[in-house]
């Protein structure tokens, strides 16, 4: 989808652009497929705040996205495209032959009208989901399972993808966007195709009100705040604490400190990091 550029009428117009939703249905979403959520503020059930720098923005509806793809077999057709206020990417509103609907996330490519499926034996193309060891070599694929029957958690943000590099005793080797090289099972379904509305990471947001309207807060700096708020806080002028190394506000070193676990059971499937190392 294109990029809008807005002229500078006023200081916060300047600079400010937008992905043009061309294509896009006009309609409401449908209402069996959404419920209510309830705003936190980054707030947990003790009323604590958790997850600093968030609260306000607009009112929004949840979309019941359907990750784990386990209508195996009923071919579904692709009625609208539309917006979703919880994600980066576009979702994609399936009526499948038995008049069930499910939402999907929309890959590139994928148009109102399209007919899709999931399941072994499903053809390659943008929106059919099938098992790991079925996808050829070299092809793009994204909404990736890791465990089977979970339901996808790899892939799923606006211009997103993953690559098969390879098979190996029961297991697809897959390059993520990151970099990171990773083996999954081969009985774990993906869904074939990049993850739509790739021009969101060049959008420029352009005032502050834009990001309140999303829930975003402004993020306070830790040398800005007071010792008594933050470690790095305190000195005169733009000094701060002298030249520490980063920490969090409690003191946990925020830049190349380890923090996951030594037995994490994940990190056995990485074959090569993400992280590259310094020579």
């Amino acid at each position: 989808m294109p990029i809008k550029v807005y002229k500078p009428t006023s200081p916060g117009r300047r600079g400010m652009t937008a992905v043009i939703n061309v294509g896009l249905a006009p309609n409401k979403p449908e209402k069996s497929l959404t419920k209510t959520i309830s705003a936190t503020g980054g707030r947990n059930n003790a009323g604590r705040i958790t997850v600093r720098f968030r609260g306000g923005g607009h009112k929004r509806r949840y979309r019941q996205i359907d990750f784990k793809r386990d209508k195996v077999g009923v071919p579904a057709r692709v009625a609208t495209i539309e917006y979703d206020p919880n994600r980066t990417a576009r979702i994609a509103l399936l009526h499948y032959a038995d008049g069930e609907k499910r939402y999907i996330l929309a890959p590139q490519g994928l148009a109102v009208g399209d007919s899709v499926q999931s399941g072994s034996r499903s053809d390659v193309r943008p929106g059919n989901a099938m098992p790991l060891m079925e996808v050829p070599l070299g092809v793009v694929i994204h909404n990736i399972e890791l465990k089977p029957g979970k339901g996808a958690q790899l892939a799923r943000s606006a211009g997103v993808s993953a690559q098969v590099m390879g098979r190996d005793a029961g297991y697809v080797q897959l390059r993520l966007a990151s970099g990171e090289m990773r083996k999954i099972l081969g009985t774990c379904l993906a869904t074939i195709g990049q993850v739509g509305n790739q021009d969101h990471g060049n959008v420029s947001v352009g005032k502050a009100g834009r990001s309140r309207w999303l829930g975003k807060k402004p993020h306070v700096r830790g040398v800005v705040m007071n010792p008594v708020d933050h470690p790095h806080g305190g000195g005169e002028g733009k000094a701060g604490a002298g030249n520490p190394h980063p920490v969090s506000p409690w003191g946990q070193p925020a830049k190349g400190f380890k923090t996951r676990k030594p037995r994490n059971q994940s990190s056995r499937y990485i074959i090569a990091s993400r992280k590259k190392k310094s020579r």
